[in-house]
C-alpha cells in the first residue's frame, strides 16, 4: 500500500485495494484460529472522536489490541480541534506522541488538513462526505460471499451520502457497476460523477434511479443506509416524506435475485429504510459486514503503521 494516508477511495489504486483485502483475509483466518499477529508491539492510535459511535470506536480500539498496540480516545470536548487550536498545531503536536490518527468528523476539510501536517499516518474514520473503512469492509464482504465482483450488481437505494459516494469510488476502482436510486434532491451531484468516471478511465460505472425498483432489479447485492444522518436531525419529518417509497423489504426485493444479499452498514432504524423482516432474514448479511469492520481495519493498521 502505497499511500501514507487513508483518507478517500480515490488515493487508493485497484492494487492497492487488493493488498488491503488479502492481508484482511490472512488477520481474519488467523484470528478465526485464534491468534492475533503482534506487528503493532508498543504502538499508540491517536482517535479523534468529533462524532461518536459504536462499530467505529470498538472496532479500531479491539483492533490495535490485536495487533498488539494500544488506542487512546479523544472526543471534541478533550481536543475541540480547529478551535481550541489551529489543526495543523494538533496535527504536529499528536504526530509527536502517538504512531498514527483515526479521526471520525463532520468535514472532509479536517481530515484533508490534518493529514496534511501529520508526520504519521492518518485514518478518515468518517466525514460527512466520505466513509473510506465502510466501502472498503462492504466490497470485501461482497468478495467473501460471491467468490469475485464479476458480473455482480451492486444496488444501493437512499440518500447520495458518504457512504454511497465511498461505494461508488470503489466500484469504479474495481470495474463493478453500481446503481443507486435516490430520491430528487438527494442524488450524487453530477460534479462527483464526474470525478468518478475519470476514476473508471472514462467508464460509465454509476447508474442513477430515482425508482428503486429499477435499480434494484435483478441485484445481486441491495444496500440501504439510514435517510436521518448525524447533524440532520432537524430535516427528519423532510426526509421520511421524501425517503418513504425507498424502503428495502420483501416488496422491494421481488426485483432483485432469488439469492440477493442484503446489506446495511448500521445503525439501523428498523421499519424506516429497512423492516425487521429483512434486516433479520435469510438475505442479510449485514452482521457478517459489521464484523469485517474489524478485520479490514486490522489490515489498515498493520499496513500503514507498521511502515
Amino acid at each position: 500500500m502505497k499511500c501514507k494516508d487513508l483518507i478517500s477511495i480515490a488515493d487508493l489504486s485497484p492494487t492497492d485495494i487488493e493488498e488491503i483485502f488479502t492481508v484482511t483475509k490472512e488477520l481474519k483466518e488467523w484470528h478465526n484460529k485464534g491468534y492475533d499477529e503482534k506487528c503493532l508491539n508498543g504502538k499508540i492510535l491517536g482517535m479523534i472522536f468529533e462524532k461518536s459511535s459504536m462499530r467505529t470506536r470498538v472496532s479500531f480500539e479491539v483492533a490495535m489490541v490485536h495487533l498488539g498496540g494500544y488506542a487512546i480516545y479523544l472526543t471534541q470536548s478533550d481536543i475541540n480541534l480547529g478551535k481550541r487550536e489551529a489543526v495543523k498545531d494538533g496535527a504536529r503536536v499528536l504526530s509527536r506522541y502517538v504512531n498514527g490518527i483515526a479521526i471520525r468528523t463532520f468535514g472532509q476539510e479536517t481530515i484533508q488538513e490534518l493529514a496534511r501536517f501529520a508526520t504519521v499516518p492518518v485514518i478518515n474514520a468518517l466525514s460527512d462526505y466520505l466513509h473510506p473503512c465502510q466501502a472498503l469492509t462492504d466490497l470485501y464482504t461482497i468478495k467473501e460471499k460471491f467468490g469475485t465482483y464479476a458480473n455482480l450488481k451492486l444496488a444501493f437505494v437512499g440518500d447520495g451520502n458518504n457512504i454511497a459516494r465511498s461505494l461508488a469510488q470503489i466500484c469504479a476502482k474495481l470495474g463493478l457497476h453500481f446503481h443507486i436510486a435516490s430520491p430528487k434532491g438527494y442524488e450524487l451531484t453530477p460534479d462527483f460523477l464526474s470525478k468518478t468516471k475519470q476514476m473508471a478511465d472514462g467508464n460509465e460505472v454509476v447508474h442513477l434511479y430515482q425508482d428503486p425498483r429499477e435499480a434494484v432489479e435483478n441485484a445481486n447485492v441491495v444496500y440501504t443506509d439510514t435517510w436521518i444522518s448525524m447533524g440532520q436531525e432537524a430535516e427528519i419529518e423532510v426526509r421520511k416524506q421524501a425517503f418513504k417509497s425507498f424502503q428495502v423489504n420483501s416488496d422491494l426485493l421481488k426485483s432483485a435475485k432469488s439469492d440477493v444479499k442484503v446489506m446495511h452498514c448500521l445503525p439501523a432504524h428498523r421499519g424506516e429504510e429497512i423492516t425487521d423482516e429483512i434486516i433479520d432474514g435469510a438475505s442479510s448479511i449485514v452482521y457478517d459486514q459489521a464484523e469485517n469492520r474489524l478485520h479490514i481495519e486490522k489490515a489498515l493498521l498493520k499496513l500503514l503503521l507498521r511502515k
